[in-house]
């Protein structure tokens, strides 16, 4: 058999709990309890499509004409989004990862982004994948290597699981008070709306439906362990759940529309991003990482109901927030 697309597989197993690791942009490809998804995954002889399950890295979302301005120096980057005239999702989706730990239960896979048009700048990133009792913990550790000042925000793009079906017949919870409006043409934000009184209000469970949904949500609700939830309930009353920390102020829901046919709303994409759409011009959220600093942020995810009750909300501290290096760690908000 030839090489994967996604290239070396990279399995992982606690108890119930499996997943695997894939070299191509160093995402999640799968995970399951019990055999059941967590997380949508996509087939080992497929390319990776939509983004499931990758970091975006050293930008999520979009970045309009692919320009922005850091240190009164005007940049521009790559369109990756061409139709629209946009950037998006950094530049690691499709770069090659290396796994520099493998254990039964954990793999870290790390990459260097070297100096490109557009981004001169050099970053060290690894992504800390962990199952245990609690479901799938992922750290993402970037560390600037170079010898001047970087921006860098990061996002990361698993679906949620509706297990069999579609996600029309799933009651999606996110207890989030604004979404970020964004344009038809383009995608790219125009402002900011409280969901209260509107289709997106998803704060007590509301049930999807045919509703697309394609916006990022802020003002997230925490629990007192500092996480904000999305949880996806199933008709058959399990939860498929993302959690994020603190260092996660937003989060993207998209339903999967404009996917190839027969993956259309077959998962619910749901996007820790360390920043909101457009970040790289307007600088909201974009961290200004010194030379020799790390930035770190956690989410995971896990499967609730029928059995597969892992954490009591709000009990327990959150996965550690500080890098086991001896650099300097800079949160990326207060």
């Amino acid at each position: 058999m030839g090489v994967h697309p996604s290239g070396e597989q990279f399995r992982i197993t606690s108890c119930s709990h499996a997943a695997t690791i894939v070299e191509v942009g160093g995402g999640v490809r799968e995970y399951t309890v019990d055999g059941q998804p967590v997380l949508q995954p996509y087939p080992v002889e497929a390319m990776c499509d939509g983004a499931h399950g990758t970091p975006l890295i050293p930008w999520p979302n979009r970045l309009a004409d692919g320009r922005y301005t850091f240190g009164d120096v005007d940049y521009r980057v790559a369109l990756t989004e061409p139709e629209k005239n946009n950037a998006i999702h950094g530049f690691l989706r499709w770069r090659s990862w290396t796994a520099v730990r493998h254990e039964p239960d954990r793999v870290t896979m790390a990459t260097r982004l070297h100096p490109l048009e557009g981004y001169p700048f050099t970053l060290d990133v690894e992504v800390d994948y962990t199952l245990g009792e609690s479901g799938l913990t992922v750290r993402t550790t970037a560390t600037n290597s170079g010898a001047r000042t970087c921006p860098y925000a990061c996002g990361q793009h698993p679906y949620l699981s509706p297990g069999d079906g579609d996600i029309d017949d799933c009651t999606l919870h996110l207890d989030a008070a604004i979404r970020i409006v964004t344009n038809d043409e383009r995608q790219l934000p125009t402002g900011r709306e409280p969901v209260k009184g509107t289709p997106y209000d998803f704060r007590s469970g509301r049930r999807l439906n045919a509703l697309q949904v394609d916006y990022a949500f802020t003002d997230l609700a925490r629990d007192s362990g500092g996480r904000a939830w999305t949880r996806l309930v199933r008709p058959d009353g399990t939860s498929a759940e993302i959690w994020v920390d603190a260092t996660y102020p937003f989060v993207e829901i998209y339903t999967a529309d404009t996917l190839a046919a027969p993956r259309q709303r077959r998962g619910l994409g749901t996007e820790p991003m360390t920043c909101p759409p457009n970040a790289f011009q307007t600088g909201e959220g974009v961290i200004h990482l010194e030379p020799g600093d790390s930035a770190g942020s956690t989410w995971g995810a896990m499967l609730r109901g029928r059995g597969h009750v892992f954490v009591n909300l709000g009990a327990g501290p959150l996965p550690p927030t500080t890098s086991p290096s001896p650099r300097r760690v800079v949160a990326a908000f207060p």
